[in-house]
């Protein structure tokens, strides 16, 4: 039986330890609340993030990342991307020699532009051939209800990708495998930017047609950066590109488009924060996105435009008149 740390007790890092569980993988999980810890031992449940989901009995946690990450094989990180340098230092010297670590996280680093996969290498200087990402269309509360969704685990090492694959795969999670760490941790990363400006036209009260343009350009937007980045081009048209995108803008389950709901109908970032309750990777990471792009020389207006709200140099209000106000283009160069 392959043993899995999973570093997080959230909404997601709870959902893919139940799916490894599922699977039939030993599976421990490192909470930082005891209460949380005590109610998934004892409970078999995470009433915190995840009420009323029955989660399998060989899923364990534990307040201890030493404890938890002793002996696993795979170790899964599910932390908000702008912590994760500060607390895998301390974690680092726990990880296996040989384990193959994993991040289902899906954000840029604010200070550095790096993505999660090279934060994990520049802390751990664990070889880039095990060190994958997952990612898609996944949204937590689904998965943790068993409904049907499918990833992509990409990693330099198909060997080490097609291990993680077979530790979760169940009957209703399909994980794909592939080698573009790049592409996918891109798609991940700048969905949650779109997504934001999908909940800031919902807020407003604009229609199907706006969120098409917003979900269709922000692909775009995605691609041309992903281009310059060297990421593989047919990445942004599968599940960790167009997929995952189309779920993020168009669930009410999604944090990003959440808090940008939240927005476009008046409250203030502080306010949108503390009433969307769990993180939104996309409110910290659309400054480094847009820096990402400054620097490969790349236009993202959409991003541009969500980046000056959550600053507060541009208003809700003037958010949708900046983008539509632009000259127009051919349809290959975007809005």
């Amino acid at each position: 039986m392959v043993r899995v740390a999973v570093l997080s007790a959230g909404s997601w890092g709870t959902t893919m330890a139940k799916v490894f569980a599922d699977a039939g993988s030993d599976v421990v999980v490192h909470a930082r609340r005891p209460e949380v810890a005590d109610a998934i031992n004892q409970r078999h449940e995470n009433p915190a993030y995840l009420p009323g989901i029955a989660l399998p009995d060989r899923l364990r946690a534990t307040v201890s990342a030493a404890e938890a990450l002793d002996g696993a094989a795979h170790v899964v990180l599910s932390i908000p991307s702008q912590t994760l340098r500060t607390n895998l230092t301390v974690w680092a010297p726990h990880i296996g020699r040989g384990a193959v670590v994993v991040s289902l996280m899906k954000g840029i680093e604010t200070r550095t532009g790096l993505r999660m996969t090279q934060v994990v290498h520049e802390v751990t200087r664990i070889p880039v051939e095990r060190i994958a990402v997952l990612s898609g269309p996944n949204l937590a509360r689904e998965i943790a209800a068993r409904q049907p969704a499918a990833a992509v685990i990409a990693c330099p090492d198909e060997h080490a990708a097609t291990a993680l694959q077979r530790a979760c795969h169940t009957h209703y999670f399909r994980p794909c495998t592939g080698t573009d760490v790049v592409g996918c941790e891109l798609g991940g990363a700048v969905k949650n930017v779109i997504a934001l400006a999908i909940g800031l036209a919902t807020g407003l009260g604009l229609g199907d047609n706006a969120r098409a343009l917003l979900i269709t350009r922000g692909l775009a937007e995605t691609a041309r950066l992903g281009a310059v980045m060297g990421a593989d081009p047919l990445t942004f048209s599968g599940l960790a590109g167009a997929g995952d995108l189309v779920a993020t803008c168009a669930s009410p389950l999604s944090r990003n488009r959440t808090f940008g709901e939240h927005l476009g109908r008046g409250l203030s970032v502080d306010e949108a924060t503390a009433a969307t309750q769990q993180t939104a990777e996309g409110v910290q990471s659309c400054r480094a996105v847009l820096d990402l792009a400054g620097t490969y020389g790349v236009e993202m207006p959409i991003t541009e435009v969500v980046s000056a709200v959550i600053a507060g140099a541009l208003s809700v209000p003037d958010a949708a008149a900046a983008l539509m106000s632009r000259t127009p283009k051919p349809e290959r160069y975007g809005v």
